[in-house]
């Protein structure tokens, strides 16, 4: 019965790393505005992978894109994205075009960048965007928005439930802008997919105890909970550690190494539960990954930009907001772990099954991410 259920996740997960770059990330893209006076200038990063289903980037049809065939689609490119994305102003539209096309790679992948300029009809006091853009093709896709005025930066998460929204263009309060920033840590958190398995496949064997080479359940939840603390707890200062310096501009690792250790360490945290070797070490194993961990989001958080004028009160809310989703993460877990520890529902399918499925699926990340090539940047 074992091996069945075990073949049968392994089956799962070979269907999930088919498709690796979007396991790893849902489908987003970062749509950066800065207002000043009547003008809208700004970037659009768009994945290329997603592109290929509105406008067939992928010329040859052989599953890999090149610089020639990116930009023989360029002009469908723009059409199809600003056909999905409407500025107004005070009742008035803002129209728009793209005054330049680049090639850019994320963590997930090679994105189209389009360089937008617009002007409204008088001054904008309130800005009103309207995104589509994949609506027909994915309803779970996400813009993430940044809109800067002066030293002040709004955000927000255009999605097919909000797919319009307005934004007041003023000076925003430094308590606004921490706000902001803690609502998109706890949303980079939640879709963070390998961040998550990391953290899930440190808490997995927290209800249980390894004897005699088999885990067996704990006698009490505080027991479990301190462990719980413990991990979360070093995780979080590690990754808050390399997340801030990273974002000042103190350290820097290249993003692809970054990704690739990150996949690799949600598979030793996964193989770890399947053959203990470093029980009690699970703590400083959660620091010294966790370090690695703030690197990744500091790519996300790049990706938002941080507000020059309020950097430290943005840093520390994506900080927060991280934490919370964290403990949102744990909240639901540690229950719904203690109540099942004892049956072999939970060490057998959930603990030593779920762990096969995250190692394999952080294996199909780390191949992705380890021999993946670079488009070359277009200029």
């Amino acid at each position: 019965m074992m091996r069945r259920c075990l073949a049968l996740l392994a089956a799962c997960a070979a269907l999930l790393s088919a498709q690796p770059a979007l396991a790893h990330k849902p489908s987003d893209s970062y749509l950066n505005l800065q207002v000043k006076e009547q003008r809208v200038t700004g970037r659009w990063d768009i994945a290329l992978r997603d592109l290929e289903m509105a406008v067939g980037v992928d010329g040859d049809g052989d599953g890999n894109l090149t610089w020639d065939e990116v930009r023989a689609r360029h002009d469908a490119i723009a059409a199809y994205a600003l056909s999905h994305l409407k500025l107004a102003s005070g009742g008035q539209d803002c129209p728009l075009q793209v005054t330049r096309q680049l090639v850019d790679r994320h963590t997930d992948g090679a994105y189209t960048v389009l360089m937008l300029s617009g002007a409204c009809a008088g001054p904008i006091e309130k800005l009103t965007v309207d995104y589509t853009l994949l609506a027909e093709f994915d309803p779970q896709h996400k813009g993430l928005l940044a809109l800067r005025y002066g030293d002040a930066t709004s955000t927000a998460i255009l999605e097919p439930g909000r797919a319009r929204q307005e934004l007041l263009v003023a000076e925003v309060g430094r308590w606004r802008q921490f706000a902001e920033y803690v609502r998109q840590g706890v949303w980079h958190i939640w879709i963070g997919f390998d961040h998550i398995l990391f953290l899930l496949s440190l808490l997995l064997p927290a209800v249980l105890l390894y004897r005699e080479r088999e885990w067996v359940g704990r006698d009490g939840i505080k027991p479990a909970a301190v462990d719980v603390i413990r991990i979360v707890t070093a995780f979080t200062v590690a990754h808050s550690i390399t997340l801030t310096l990273a974002a000042l501009g103190v350290l820097a690792l290249p993003s692809r190494l970054v990704e690739s250790l990150i996949a690799a360490s949600v598979i030793v945290a996964a193989l770890n539960n399947i053959r203990p070797l470093y029980q009690r070490a699970r703590v400083l194993f959660a620091f010294g990954f966790g370090l690695l961990h703030g690197f990744g989001f500091a790519s996300v958080l790049a990706d938002l930009g941080l507000p020059q004028g309020a950097l430290l009160t943005s840093l520390i809310g994506f900080n927060v907001g991280v934490e919370l989703g964290q403990l949102a993460i744990v909240a639901v877990f540690l229950p719904f772990a203690y109540l099942l520890r004892n049956g072999l529902f939970y060490r057998r399918i959930i603990m030593l099954g779920g762990s096969t499925v995250i190692a394999l699926v952080a294996a199909a990340w780390l191949a992705e991410r380890a021999l993946d090539l670079r488009l070359p940047s277009l200029t």
